[in-house]
């Protein structure tokens, strides 16, 4: 039965997007219901939850102090993880990071990190000794399609909400102020949007059922700013030229309304 049901799937979404509707009501550059909550986890320094339709991520921050990299002695680091709950989707195990945990892991890592987003270099404490190191950790909680979106909007809305202990240095050691907090040094918002082509057609925030019959996919990261951050491919089928731009213009209109709903 699961093996026939993804082309049972297909021919039914298919025939519904050829028509310009989607199986959910939804014209296809619209977004499901959006929900962004800040500072949810009280033993972190920066917390958020965000559904879109029924996907659920929750994001934690942690930061640590340790030595920067050699090639990089004036600037903090971020590391992204991932963790796929079993409980948010049949198709999760546990165990070692998955492709697609590990995948999703570095396309919201690289949407921050490339956008600039974080102010790194004030991330220093003293330069080629010590740094600020934010632990990124993502946890899927409930997994009903475009979590690229959804995680990053939920570690964009955890940064804006992260505070840090202000640290010193003195006499070779840190010196940290539990009494005083920093808001993170932050450049710029960022937000991605993730298509999925179905036939002929680009279809924005895919849900489950349309992401399991995707030809290919594309998410498309945008500062608040107005430059294009991060892009990344999947699918095994290629896109065209019309396909890309048309794209990457609704992503460029629907960013703003995104990182508006990030208080």
């Amino acid at each position: 039965m699961m093996k026939i049901m993804p082309e049972i799937t297909r021919n039914s979404i298919t025939n519904l997007i050829n028509s310009g509707q989607r199986a959910d009501g939804r014209v296809l550059d619209e977004y499901r219901d959006i929900s962004i909550e800040s500072g949810i986890i009280s033993k972190a320094e920066g917390s958020a939850r965000v559904t879109i339709g029924n996907t659920q991520v929750i994001v934690g921050i942690k930061p640590s102090i340790g030595e920067p990299f050699p090639d990089t002695p004036n600037v903090g680091v971020l590391m992204t993880n991932g963790e796929m709950l079993p409980m948010a989707d049949p198709t999760f195990e546990p165990g070692p990071p998955s492709e697609t945990s590990v995948e999703l892991a570095r396309v919201v890592d690289r949407g921050i990190r490339e956008s600039e987003m974080v102010d790194l270099e004030k991330l220093c404490i003293k330069e080629g000794k010590k740094v600020w190191m934010l632990f990124i950790d993502l946890h899927i909680i409930d997994n009903d399609g475009n979590l690229f979106d959804t995680a990053s909007l939920a570690v964009m809305a955890a940064l804006l909400n992260t505070k840090l202990p202000v640290a010193t240095y003195v006499n070779d050691e840190v010196v940290i102020d539990e009494e005083k907090t920093m808001d993170l040094p932050l450049r710029d918002k960022t937000a991605m949007c993730t298509f999925v082509k179905i036939g002929d057609k680009m279809l924005l925030d895919p849900e489950l059922d349309e992401e399991r019959i995707l030809d290919a996919r594309l998410s498309i990261g945008i500062t608040e700013s107005g430059s294009i951050c991060a892009m990344q491919k999947g699918g095994d089928s290629p896109l065209t030229r019309e396909d890309i731009l048309e794209s990457v213009k609704i992503a460029y209109s629907k960013t703003p309304e995104l990182i508006k709903m990030i208080k």
